[in-house]
């Protein structure tokens, strides 16, 4: 009764841990970005947990370095694995993560970053994340959270010996959890455009099981000087979409609003995920591509920019996405 407590309080708090009680085939794991103020560092951390068929559990956190698109897989002990039942807050080993501080204490890279003025996806009654209602649908394949769509860094980063400030750095912070990642994906996020104000976007369309079929379905929005711009599918958005080696383009329709996508892709680092909660998977992603976006309200531009150091991922046979 205790673990179905936990459970159904983390139902309306997408950032908490869900997997209190779970056996077998989950995961679970928050995403967390940084980048600092001159660009000269550009990683992102995942901590999170994972139990396979046989229920056999063991913790981890993935480092992807960026700017050299490298990455690294620390596995520990599950019993390291400490989330807190209150809110979002998790010991891994010496290391510690919330939505307002991080420490890492791994092999080459040491942290004390301080996370300030995020702003988190709203909450409203039946739809308490990003997902809107199809959080609370129990089968899902995989749900998905948004902790801090933007947010400013301070503190210190030693990588292999190097010293970094993160002082007036932005970040960005997600997580996933269920069983397995999508069949195919397509996922990308920025917070540094050329626009001057408060710029933040991102994105993900992926293939989800629904029933005994499935359906092509997308989330996104578009954070702009204090305002969000969603785009989904349980909003009525459409989409249309291609995708090559070297790009990704969209169009998506909202009502009178329409948002243009070019998404362009650079070098990346493996990253592992789950598959029935084991983490046997790969995904590449970059963290070095580009995004060009324009924002029409009927036939007036009301926003165009581009972005550099975001974050892009491409997976599985994600053309059929848009048959």
């Amino acid at each position: 009764m205790k673990h179905l407590a936990l459970r159904y309080k983390a139902l309306f708090r997408p950032d908490m841990y869900h997997g209190w009680g779970k056996r077998k085939q989950y995961f679970e794991g928050w995403y967390f970005k940084f980048v600092n103020k001159d660009k000269s560092l550009a990683f992102a951390v995942i901590p999170g947990i994972s139990i396979n068929k046989a229920g056999v559990a063991h913790a981890f956190i993935q480092v992807l370095d960026g700017l050299h698109a490298q990455s690294s897989y620390h596995s520990f002990d599950a019993t390291d694995f400490i989330p807190s039942a209150r809110d979002f807050s998790l010991q891994l080993g010496n290391n510690h993560f919330s939505p307002h501080k991080v420490k890492l204490d791994l092999n080459g890279l040491k942290a004390d970053i301080g996370i300030h003025d995020r702003y988190a996806w709203p909450r409203h009654k039946g739809a308490p994340g990003v997902m809107g209602w199809y959080s609370l649908v129990p089968f899902m394949e995989c749900y998905h959270g948004v902790v801090s769509m933007n947010h400013t860094l301070s503190g210190k980063v030693e990588w292999n010996g190097q010293a970094y400030d993160m002082e007036s750095g932005l970040g960005y912070i997600e997580k996933d959890w269920g069983r397995s990642f999508p069949k195919s994906w397509i996922w990308m996020q920025s917070n540094h455009f050329e626009y001057s104000g408060q710029c933040s976007f991102m994105f993900s369309l992926a293939h989800i099981p629904w029933l005994k079929s499935h359906f092509n379905g997308f989330l996104g929005g578009l954070l702009l000087d204090g305002k969000l711009h969603r785009f989904a599918t349980y909003t009525g958005a459409s989409i249309k979409g291609m995708l090559n080696d070297q790009k990704v383009e969209l169009d998506i329709h909202q009502g009178r609003k329409m948002l243009h996508v070019h998404a362009f892709k650079q070098k990346g680092g493996d990253l592992i995920s789950p598959i029935n909660g084991e983490m046997i998977g790969k995904v590449n992603e970059s963290l070095i591509s580009h995004i060009d976006l324009i924002l029409k309200d009927g036939k007036d531009i009301i926003f165009e920019s581009k972005a550099e150091i975001a974050g892009l991922e491409v997976a599985g046979e994600a053309h059929l996405l848009f048959k």
